[in-house]
């Protein structure tokens, strides 16, 4: 099998379009073409991590944090991210980052964290706005079934837990073929009138290509007529953050502990709760304090983050829990592991021994 194989089915699940602006996402070292022997899996990649990758063989590093993050201008070893670099491409070690892309996908690292505390019926804290799109094509009226399967298949006309979403109106389309034409209905140089189908659906932007190709190869024209149009509405499974809720109320210092517990962490810094009790929970991993007034929007009793700012403790409306950066994203490598495996269930695949967390508790 090939790294290609395994990258593209991450990027199916996992897409890199919906990483942040200013993230740098995907395979950022070597070759996807070479064969793959075996990956190891890690939350950030060090010298001591791809010296583990090449004493076990493994020409594959999966890690949530990217290795290039910002420009670089010369590769000459004198930091480590140049050195890294040296000794993968020596080594051929291909090095694949997932990050943002992981964070804002609702199958992504949150929803991920959510089921290990226990909560339930959630959802993105603040959706994407931007990405979704809409789709109006007119086609004649007995093809119109056979293009709007090929146009669900291709991943279209999804609201929600819905699938197969479409408005169809029936209406006359005019055109006249020229003599460089083949028209599939009407003569040249000729009107004509066509009852047709107007189907209108919505889909990501991430996935325009292939619900155009889709569309295109369904339709009987030689031309089609298809419009896009750029939609406001928020994307349900793209966002930061996710809010749910516990099976029960639970004490606050109880949640706390129970967090401690489930984040391995060294300690937790918290504010003094404003509710004794918990029972919606918005969290998310990594740098999350920019979601304080999402979370207090959404009526959440605690945000549970990490990187949280002296002065934000003092808000007095919502119970601000910071587990540590490191611990907030611990669980990244079994969540790559867990989607790369659904596919390749042989998939050979290390979790790396290295403690890279450079954060220590006294």
């Amino acid at each position: 099998m090939r790294i290609a194989q395994i990258i593209e089915h991450f990027e199916q699940v996992i897409p890199v379009d919906f990483q942040e602006s200013y993230d740098n996402c995907g395979l950022q070292v070597g070759n996807a073409g070479n064969e793959l022997s075996s990956a190891l899996i890690t939350l950030d990649i060090s010298e001591r991590v791809l010296e583990e990758a090449i004493e076990k063989n493994c020409n594959l590093i999966i890690s949530h944090h990217p290795l290039i993050f910002q420009a670089i201008k010369k590769i000459t070893g004198a930091n480590a991210t140049e050195r890294i670099l040296q000794k993968a491409l020596k080594s051929d070690v291909c090095i694949y980052c997932a990050h943002t892309s992981l964070d804002n996908n609702f199958n992504g690292l949150n929803t991920f964290i959510a089921g290990k505390i226990g909560l339930q019926h959630v959802k993105i804290l603040e959706p994407a706005g931007s990405v979704l799109k809409k789709l109006v094509v007119f086609c004649p009226v007995e093809h119109a079934e056979k293009v709007r399967t090929a146009i669900f298949s291709a991943g279209a006309g999804h609201i929600g837990n819905y699938d197969c979403c479409s408005f169809n109106g029936s209406g006359a389309g005019s055109f006249r073929a020229n003599e460089n034409a083949r028209p599939f209905v009407g003569e040249l140089n000729e009107l004509h009138f066509e009852p047709e189908i107007r189907i209108e659906t919505i889909f990501p932007d991430n996935i325009r290509s292939q619900v155009i190709q889709a569309m295109l190869e369904a339709h009987p024209y030689e031309e089609v007529a298809y419009d896009i149009y750029p939609l406001d509405n928020l994307y349900q499974k793209v966002g930061s953050g996710i809010i749910g809720e516990l099976l029960n109320e639970t004490d606050a210092m109880d949640f706390i502990r129970l967090l401690k517990d489930i984040f391995k962490t060294g300690s937790i810094r918290y504010n003094k709760p404003l509710c004794p009790l918990i029972r919606k929970v918005a969290l998310c991993g990594g740098s999350g304090s920019f979601l304080i007034k999402s979370a207090m929007k959404n009526k959440a009793d605690i945000l549970v983050t990490a990187d949280i700012k002296y002065h934000d403790f003092f808000n007095e409306k919502i119970m601000l829990a910071d587990v540590g950066h490191f611990e907030s994203e611990y669980f990244s490598a079994e969540l790559i592991a867990s989607i790369i495996t659904k596919k390749f269930p042989t998939f050979a695949f290390l979790f790396s021994e290295q403690n890279i967390n450079p954060v220590h508790y006294f």
